[in-house]
């Protein structure tokens, strides 16, 4: 394959895994506690496109991030949103440097963890300098900022960005062995007699 037909691929790729995290929040169903909810798969395609490389997860985090603009949610949505490239591309790069890191249960749990964390802390600090700059909706201020920010927002954002990892694991394990493009993480091929 020459490597203008590579790039195609690679941006057709990138463009679906952008359809997809713009569409997921449409359809998929939400999980409200308090004045958050929380939209199942929602990363799912963000995951799956740090699987692939920097390049494919940067692309698909910026466009996510304009589509909750553009569908008309919140700005908080978006702004919480834009946070995910931060602990997306560290990710890509860590697999990118350490491929073999999802082979086993342990490593994979541990990665998924200190992203769920490094997700969690950037969703912290925006929504908290929008709700320090009284720019949030009535019920974040009526549930207090512990409970609001700290709680739902880093808490709740730690347990769903491990939820969505952890599909997105489930589904790219099965993708990556039919998919032809070079990507960061391959999970080993098992022989047919083991």
């Amino acid at each position: 394959m020459t490597n203008v037909n590579k790039n195609v691929q690679n941006m057709v790729i990138s463009a679906l895994l952008c359809a997809v995290g713009i569409v997921i929040p449409m359809f998929a169903p939400k999980i409200v506690i308090g004045p958050m909810s929380f939209t199942l798969a929602s990363h799912v395609a963000i995951f799956i496109a740090m699987f692939i490389s920097p390049v494919t997860t940067v692309a698909v985090c910026v466009v996510t991030s304009i589509g909750f603009v553009f569908a008309g949610l919140p700005f908080v949505v978006a702004a919480r949103a834009m946070t995910h490239i931060i602990f997306a591309f560290f990710g890509s790069i860590v697999l990118k440097k350490h491929p073999t890191l999802l082979y086993k249960p342990v490593p994979t749990g541990l990665f998924g963890f200190l992203c769920s964390v490094v997700h969690a802390a950037g969703e912290v600090v925006v929504v908290s300098v929008l709700y320090f700059g009284d720019s949030l909706s009535a019920d974040m201020y009526a549930s207090g900022y512990l409970m609001s920010v700290l709680l739902l927002v880093g808490v709740g954002t730690i347990v769903h960005s491990m939820v969505d990892f952890f599909i997105s694991v489930f589904v790219w394990k099965p993708v990556s062995r039919i998919v032809t493009i070079p990507v960061s993480f391959r999970p080993e091929r098992r022989s047919l007699s083991a």
